[in-house]
């Protein structure tokens, strides 16, 4: 009889937004972490996650992300969604928009928990739609890069809406002669080297809670990135996908 095989280890990239209490990953916690996941050569959505997560104190500034502390009242707390958001990161590179901000802050509830994250390649939209845009580009921030390339409006300061258009920054950009594929391949490629601890499941179910209902992938409707001779459009696939 044949051994079941093992599944391939994950292989693209994780885009990060996290909302937080306030500015200093020491001093502030995490209360609302988004994930979408994007294959690798055709940045196709894998799969979406968000959960709002109880701070253990104040939520911060309600006027920017619009958590007010009664919606984190039996949120899961960082402990109870680290083995799924590791499980997410693992094998990726962590893209995000002022990307140095995002994962700063979830190494540092990692690190709350005794859990050291590797070093593993990241990629800034923001320096990326600068490369990529140049003069043309008006502001650096994710509402003036969805803009100048002609991207949907977007739920913004919502983790998963920040996400979501963050990702699909990084498609169009990558999808233009300067988006630069050959950087992009080698730090997929180092992704797959890192190596991210395998954290215990408390609880069967994974525990999560939402300010708003968290419908299935919508079409993101930008190109993809075409290192090779592929289609440089993702085909819509049932349920949603891109």
């Amino acid at each position: 009889m044949q051994p079941p095989s093992t599944p391939p280890p994950a292989r693209g990239f994780a885009v990060v937004d996290v909302e937080a209490s306030g500015r200093s990953p020491w001093r502030h916690r995490v209360v609302e972490v988004g994930v979408v996941l994007l294959d690798y050569p055709l940045l196709r959505v894998e799969d979406e996650f968000t959960t709002l997560v109880d701070p253990g104190g104040p939520v911060g500034p309600t006027s920017v992300h619009r958590i007010a502390q009664e919606q984190v009242a039996g949120a899961p707390v960082f402990r109870e969604i680290a083995p799924h958001l590791a499980d997410l990161l693992r094998g990726r590179v962590l893209v995000g928009h002022h990307v140095a901000c995002d994962v700063g802050f979830l190494v540092r509830e990692f690190a709350r928990i005794g859990v050291a994250v590797p070093e593993v390649p990241t990629l800034c939209t923001m320096a990326l739609a600068e490369r990529v845009l140049g003069a043309r580009l008006a502001g650096r921030s994710l509402l003036a890069c969805t803009a100048a390339f002609g991207l949907p409006g977007f739920d913004a300061h919502t983790a998963l809406g920040d996400a979501r258009a963050t990702a699909r920054v990084l498609r169009r950009a990558l999808s233009t002669p300067a988006g630069g594929v050959e950087p992009v391949r080698a730090a997929v490629e180092q992704a797959q080297r890192a190596l991210w601890p395998k954290l215990r499941r408390r609880a069967q179910a994974l525990h999560t809670q939402n300010r708003s209902a968290v419908s299935g992938l919508e079409a993101y409707g930008v190109p993809c990135a075409v290192p090779y001779g592929v289609s440089a459009v993702c085909p819509a696939v049932p349920g949603g996908r891109a």
